[in-house]
């Protein structure tokens, strides 16, 4: 990170389009069945299955969803894989398949890509999907890159936003806001080096959990296989990218329903608390509003509460209620107030 050091490297055009494709993509494998043909054709070839076939496509835009200044490609590479294959996760699915493309400018490097390709296919041993197309072309405003997912699951095991039932339980997978406390540690990193470029990173071994968290999120693959070993399927599901405020809200509205959030049930790690402190931030707008976590937000039926009490992989942080008494979050004092969305927006809005 922070990087000033010029170095000797080999320039794209060396290699063209499609020598480039052919470099970065020479070593690729298959682990799926249902992948035939994946890179070397005009396009690949997957084997339908009697499951139903689920497709999500993201873009991730230098400058906008991240900063090369502090986000090392490798990690950024496999980043750009997991929050894609977050969405299918989201669908209670299985990922299998992945297409990747780039738009670069003429200042990377046929090595700085390789690394940024180092991070998506450690991606695709670690989730076990298969990269099987993309495109490559330049670009006039640094990179840009855009990753479609496929993935498979039963038709009636795949879950959907509006179908929350009222008084259904709400459950969040693993703990949030650590992914936004990374994100301030490393902006204000920046902002030191900017001042004197001479000055190295002071990030502590405390802070790994959460630059890690930032840089390289991990899609809860393991929590829909969790799901499927306990017999249970959620009513509606949505993963949190934007901030769990703004994903509540989702489920309220595409179910027409309303929620209770309970502050005090927010799972969020020690290390956040305590970071969130040093900037003078309150833990649990962190977790509400900071975006970023890629956990699984989804609502069961109170019935099936049984199935995951006591499980440390899941926390019921709510239930939904009816449309007419709104969405709400219970603060710790026990304050009734209204749940606004306040997190990531990827459209801005202009005067």
């Amino acid at each position: 990170m922070f990087e000033n050091k010029e170095q000797s490297k080999t320039p794209i055009t060396d290699l063209g389009e499609f020598g480039l494709i052919k470099h970065l993509t020479n070593a690729n494998k298959k682990v799926n069945a249902t992948t035939v043909m994946a890179v070397g054709d005009d396009a690949a070839v997957i084997e339908n299955t009697q499951e139903q076939t689920l497709i999500s496509t993201d873009m991730l835009v230098e400058g906008v969803h991240f900063d090369l200044a502090y986000a090392p490609l490798k990690h950024l590479g496999y980043k750009a894989v997991a929050v894609n294959l977050s969405d299918i996760c989201a669908m209670n699915a299985i990922p299998s398949q992945i297409t990747v493309s780039l738009a670069l400018s003429n200042r990377f490097t046929v090595e700085a890509i390789e690394e940024l390709y180092k991070g998506i296919y450690l991606a695709c041993d670690t989730y076990g999907v298969d990269l099987v197309g993309g495109d490559t072309t330049s670009s006039n405003a640094g990179l840009v890159i855009s990753v479609s997912v496929i993935g498979q699951a039963k038709a009636e095991d795949v879950c959907y936003r509006h179908m929350a039932k009222e008084k259904d339980l709400i459950v969040v997978s693993g703990d949030l806001g650590a992914a936004y406390i990374g994100l301030q540690l490393l902006q204000r990193e920046k902002a030191v080096f900017e001042v004197n470029p001479n000055m190295q990173p002071e990030l502590e071994e405390r802070h790994s959990y959460m630059l890690e968290r930032q840089l390289k999120p991990e899609a809860r693959k393991d929590i829909v296989e969790l799901l499927k070993k306990m017999d249970l399927k959620p009513s509606a599901m949505i993963d949190i990218s934007d901030g769990l405020s703004s994903e509540v809200l989702h489920l309220c509205e595409d179910s027409s329903l309303g929620c209770r959030i309970y502050e005090n049930k927010l799972p969020i790690d020690p290390q956040v608390v305590n970071t969130a402190e040093e900037f003078s931030m309150h833990p649990s707008t962190c977790a509400l509003n900071g975006g970023e976590d890629y956990e699984l937000l989804f609502t069961i039926s109170m019935e099936d509460f049984d199935k995951i009490k006591g499980n440390p992989n899941m926390t019921v942080i709510g239930h939904m209620t009816a449309k007419e008494d709104g969405a709400n979050l219970v603060s710790s004092s026990g304050d009734m107030l209204p749940l606004t969305a306040q997190g990531w927006s990827s459209i801005e809005k202009t005067e």
